[in-house]
């Protein structure tokens, strides 16, 4: 029979059992009886009642005694009948200080003192181990230890008290030695035929906790990304809207004084739209000054010289920097009637037409800062990043020239990787070119300082991955996701 109903015939002989008991009868683990008990109590077949009873057991250092003997005899049994020096019992065993204390208060023991080091010698020829009887017998269930004996025993830590929680059952409302199922769901079929009115339905427990529903977990570029946010908006930067992923060549490339015959612009480095493949809305006189900028020159510079073609501004393209988001920002700024200075920020996604590896994709996220005011210069520019880079966790950088179509000086920011013990490019920088900036129409004493860097790459170091499709795309590690915690890049 199952233990549920081996408990209901027990209980139909008696008008109540301890769970205890019933242990003992069935050979059984208590827990497991109790659990049986909770299921009938459930279907109201059984009513428990729980009590508390306290029982004497040993310690792991009193099972070890009653197995061996107590600490006192081990010694008394280490005394050769010759004797030994003191000093040489005291290291017969690990519990040799207190069994040597115990032998001498029981008189077992002496020590002989004839002018050299002291002897112990045996005392009496035969000693009765009782601490090791008391044991056995409180081990077998029988107790007849006197308070100040069995107080002694847990001073000495060989006893301890337990407490044991079982239950007294008596016959429920629903008794009964047979378990009659109970319809856990009300179906069609008993609503047409009427059953639902003869059969029993399981009572709903409304303290049951629920299933966890199944969630989404936000991936760990996400989770960067946040936390970049968070360092943005604490420096006060302003968001730029970036939801624009297809530009025109004008915006992400032309307004950036980036000349129409750059590499960057073949088709091998850029991903053009078909669909609509050109663009016709511009500033025009805004286009004009940049035209202008780039074929003759201006503003203290020579331009390019060469035949600047609309066509070529007017293509469709997915963007392959959200620099064209910063470009369409400064130009709006400098359309207001009066100048104040502004901080942007911006994290999204750009593409460009690289060839898949390990490091690369054609599609990631830029994160870009830009910083206007009357006056900005280089130090502002490093003193800035110095800050940003030390929220980041980033206390050691460096900075080397580079060159950049749209910022002069430009410099690459290169931070100390301590897990990787060196130097690692982290991202680009500069101030933005006067023959950008003037053609917009902001005020001439007007800077921009700007930096971007990649939001994989930290995201990698972050979490300890190595290849960037680990990261994006279909072998991603769904579990990797879940697992991997909130990102604290300083920490």
């Amino acid at each position: 029979m199952e233990l549920t109903e081996r408990i209901l015939h027990y209980l139909d002989k008696t008008d109540k059992v301890e769970t205890l008991v019933l242990a003992r009868e069935f050979n059984e683990d208590h827990q497991k009886i109790v659990g049986a008990v909770k299921s009938l109590e459930a279907l109201d077949m059984v009513i428990s009642e729980a009590v508390k009873s306290t029982k004497w057991d040993l310690t792991e250092e009193g099972q070890l005694v009653a197995e061996k003997g107590s600490h006192e005899a081990v010694l008394y049994r280490s005394v050769p009948d010759a004797g030994i020096t003191q000093a040489e019992l005291m290291k017969s065993g690990p519990n040799a200080k207190v069994g040597f204390s115990k032998a001498m208060s029981a008189g077992w023991i002496q020590i002989e003192k004839s002018g050299g080091a002291p002897i112990v010698k045996k005392k009496v020829d035969t000693i009765t181990d009782t601490v090791q009887d008391h044991l056995n017998e409180i081990k077998k269930g029988i107790d007849n230890l006197t308070t100040n004996v069995r107080n002694d025993y847990k001073k000495r830590k060989l006893v301890q008290e337990i407490t044991i929680k079982s239950f007294i059952l008596t016959k429920g409302p629903q008794f009964s030695t047979t378990i009659k199922k109970l319809e856990t769901d009300l179906t069609s079929e008993m609503l047409l035929t009427g059953s639902w009115k003869t059969l029993q339905f399981k009572p709903y427990n409304f303290d049951a906790l629920g299933q966890p529903p199944e969630s989404g977990h936000l991936h760990p570029l996400l989770k960067v990304r946040s936390e970049f946010r968070e360092i943005f908006l604490e420096m006060g930067f302003k968001e730029m809207p970036t939801n624009l992923y297809v530009e025109s060549s004008f915006w992400n490339f032309d307004a950036l004084f980036q000349p129409q015959q750059h590499p960057a612009r073949d088709a091998h480095d850029t991903f053009f739209v078909s669909s609509p493949a050109s663009s016709t809305e511009f500033p025009m006189d805004y286009l004009e000054r940049v035209k202008k900028v780039h074929s003759e020159g201006g503003y203290g510079s020579l331009g390019y010289r060469y035949d600047w073609k609309i066509e070529e501004a007017q293509k469709n393209l997915l963007r392959t920097h959200t620099t064209a988001v910063s470009a369409r920002m400064l130009y709006h700024l400098a359309q207001q009637k009066e100048f104040t200075p502004q901080k942007y920020f911006s994290i999204d996604k750009v593409f460009r037409n690289e060839t898949l590896d390990a490091t690369h994709l054609a599609e990631f996220h830029q994160v870009e800062g830009v910083v206007a005011g009357r006056g900005l210069a280089l130090a502002d520019l490093i003193s800035v990043l110095d800050q940003f880079f030390q929220r980041l966790g980033f206390t050691r950088l460096q900075f080397k020239p580079a060159y950049n179509p749209y910022t002069e000086p430009s410099m690459e920011i290169f931070a100390y990787h301590t897990g990787l013990g060196k130097w690692i490019e982290i991202g680009n920088s500069g101030l933005f070119r006067p023959e950008l900036l003037l053609p917009m129409g902001l005020p001439p004493d007007v800077n921009v300082i700007a930096w971007g860097l990649s939001l994989e790459r930290p995201t990698m170091i972050k979490y300890g991955l190595n290849n960037i499709r680990d990261l994006v795309g279909p072998k991603v590690d769904l579990q990797m996701v879940e697992n991997n915690p909130i990102c604290r890049l300083d920490k």
